[in-house]
């Protein structure tokens, strides 16, 4: 029920969106909604600065630095189920295997992965999402979309976001209250660990919305092609530090 729930609100999202921007003239291809995004963009920004801010720096603070990284560790391992699905589906056999073992490893000899062994033996982490996969089949990344909470996405997003929620095992658990207390726990680890990063997006870039925009559509195409973009697919150069997978929310 909530994963029907959930694609039901994701969808909702994409038609109000998409009858926002019938009205606008984009004066970029890509961005078809603008409006409809910038309006998103504004009420994501606010939630950040009002609520998500405020918490990740108090879980910062109260935290002690081993606790913070085993508690990310222990997210990244769970994810590690999901990279190792869409390696597979991706076939890339070899990356199947590593990520795997790494999962395996860290799970068994991390304690449930709050240590990451797997680093240790030289697994290293890899980066792959079901909208990775849905790229490498061929789909299209569609319009710019800003989803609520989410932030920066596309319709293949969307899907991306559906799929990588069906191969996330805490999805299975079965509590809501347990389920929702661990998703609201890795959102804040993660804005913890990255509260640093907005300087970035502030120093370098005149209008926020389109450094996001333009940082969106570079990462996804450098994850899709694991980072040998073909020419007639950059849009832009970008300092390696604009392709970090953190969200702006």
């Amino acid at each position: 029920m909530r994963k029907q729930k959930l694609i039901t609100q994701l969808t909702g999202f994409i038609l109000f969106g998409m009858l926002a921007g019938c009205a606008t003239s984009a004066k970029d291809t890509r961005d078809p909604m603008e409006n409809w995004n910038r309006g998103v963009q504004t009420f994501n920004d606010n939630l950040d600065d009002y609520v998500m801010k405020p918490v990740a720096k108090g879980y910062q603070w109260v935290t002690p630095s081993f606790v913070d990284r085993g508690v990310t560790n222990f997210f990244s391992n769970i994810d590690d189920v999901g990279v190792t699905i869409n390696d597979l589906l991706q076939f890339k056999l070899s990356q199947t295997g590593m990520d795997g073992a790494r999962f395996i490893v860290n799970t068994v000899a991390g304690i449930g992965g709050f240590i990451d062994v797997a680093e240790m033996i030289d697994l290293p982490k890899h980066n792959e999402d079901f909208d990775q996969t849905l790229g490498v089949w061929g789909v299209p990344t569609g319009p710019y979309l800003v989803l609520p909470f989410f932030g920066p996405s596309s319709p293949r997003g969307v899907g991306g976001l559906i799929g990588d929620a069906a191969m996330n095992p805490i999805s299975y658990i079965d509590s809501g209250i347990i389920t929702g207390s661990l998703f609201a726990l890795n959102a804040t680890d993660l804005r913890a660990d990255n509260l640093g990063t907005e300087k970035v997006a502030a120093e370098a870039a005149v209008d926020r919305y389109e450094f996001f925009k333009n940082s969106y559509f570079q990462r996804r195409n450098y994850l899709v092609y694991d980072g040998n973009v073909p020419e007639d697919e950059e849009e832009l150069e970008l300092d390696e530090d604009y392709l970090s997978p953190v969200s702006p929310y």
